[in-house]
C-alpha cells in the first residue's frame, strides 16, 4: 500500500475510492455499497464524496458502506459553491454528516469557486475545525492563480489538498499547478484518473496492459500514481473494477513504458486551462 502524508500530518492511502454518479439509482445501491466495502477490505480506506453527487445520494451510499467501520476510513466530502458562505458551510456540513452517519469529516473541500469570497469560506471551514466537525479543509478545481489568492508567495494557509482532474489525456496541471502545490505543501487529489474511453482504448495503453495481462485502466491508474504525493480517487461501482484498480498500487511502469505513454499523451509545454468535469 502506498501512502501520502498531508500537511496536517494525516497519513492516507495514495489510492482511494471515488463516488461520483453513485446514489443515482436505487437498483444500483447494493452493488455500490458492496464495491465500497470491498475497497475498504483491500486497504483503499480513503473515500471521496460530495453533497453534489446525486444531491446527497452518494453520501447516503457511503454512510451505509462505512457503518461499523468509520474508524478505519479517511472520509472526504465537498460543499457546493453556492453553499460556501460562512453560515452556508456550517449548514452544508451538518447535512453531510447526517447523511454519512458520522460526527466528523476528515477533510472538507470547496467543490469549485463560486460567488462567495474565499475568506468567508475559509472562516466557515476554520469554525468547523474549532468545533471538531472537520479535521482539515481544502479545495477542488483550483488553478495556480486561485491557489495564490490564499496568501503571499502562494502559501495557502491551512489548505491541505486541491482536488483536480488529472489523467493521461489531461496533463495540463503538470506544467505549473503540480509544482506550485508541492511548494506550498498542498496535496493533489486526482479525480477521474482513468479518463474516458478515448484514453483507456488507446492502442499503446492497451498494448502495455496486454503485455502485463492486466486491464488498461490499471495501467492508466498506475501512471497517475507514479507522481509522488498524488492521491488518485477513481470511481468503481462494481467489485471487479475495485479489484482491478487495487492492482495499480503495486504496479511500477518501466522507463520504456512511460516513454511510450509520453509519446502518445505528451506532457504540457505551456500553461493550459484547468480541466473540469
Amino acid at each position: 500500500m502506498r501512502y501520502v502524508t498531508l500537511s496536517n500530518g494525516s497519513r492516507v492511502p495514495a489510492l482511494g475510492l471515488g463516488t461520483w454518479k453513485m446514489g443515482e439509482s436505487a437498483g444500483a445501491r447494493t452493488d455500490e455499497v458492496r464495491a465500497l466495502r470491498r475497497g475498504l477490505d483491500l486497504g483503499l480506506t480513503l473515500i471521496d464524496t460530495a453533497e453534489m453527487y446525486a444531491e446527497g445520494g452518494a453520501e447516503g451510499v457511503v454512510g451505509e458502506a462505512i457503518a461499523g467501520r468509520r474508524d478505519t476510513v479517511y472520509l472526504v466530502s465537498k460543499v457546493y459553491p453556492h453553499n460556501a458562505s460562512r453560515a452556508g458551510v456550517q449548514a452544508a456540513c451538518e447535512r453531510s454528516l447526517k447523511r454519512l452517519r458520522t460526527d466528523c469529516l476528515d477533510l472538507f473541500l470547496l467543490h469549485w469557486r463560486g460567488a462567495h469570497p474565499l475568506q468567508e469560506t475559509v472562516a466557515g471551514f476554520e469554525q468547523l475545525k474549532a468545533e471538531g466537525k472537520i479535521k482539515a479543509w481544502g479545495v477542488s478545481n483550483f488553478d495556480s492563480d486561485d491557489m495564490r489568492e490564499f496568501g503571499a508567495g502562494g502559501k495557502p494557509a491551512a489548505c491541505v489538498a486541491n482536488q483536480v482532474l488529472y489523467h493521461l489525456g489531461c496533463r495540463g496541471i503538470e506544467f505549473d499547478l503540480v509544482p506550485a502545490c508541492a511548494g506550498a505543501n498542498v496535496t493533489i487529489m486526482a479525480y477521474s484518473p482513468l479518463g474516458q474511453g478515448a484514453v483507456l482504448d488507446n492502442p499503446a495503453l492497451v498494448a502495455i496492459a496486454r503485455a502485463r495481462n492486466i486491464a488498461s485502466a490499471t495501467v492508466a491508474l498506475a501512471w497517475v500514481l507514479r507522481q509522488p504525493g498524488v492521491i488518485a480517487i477513481p470511481k468503481a461501482s462494481q467489485v471487479a473494477h475495485v479489484e482491478a484498480n487495487a492492482v495499480a498500487q503495486d504496479l511500477t511502469l518501466t522507463a520504456d513504458e512511460l516513454a511510450v505513454l509520453d509519446k502518445v499523451f505528451p506532457p504540457p509545454r505551456r500553461k493550459a486551462p484547468l480541466g473540469m468535469l
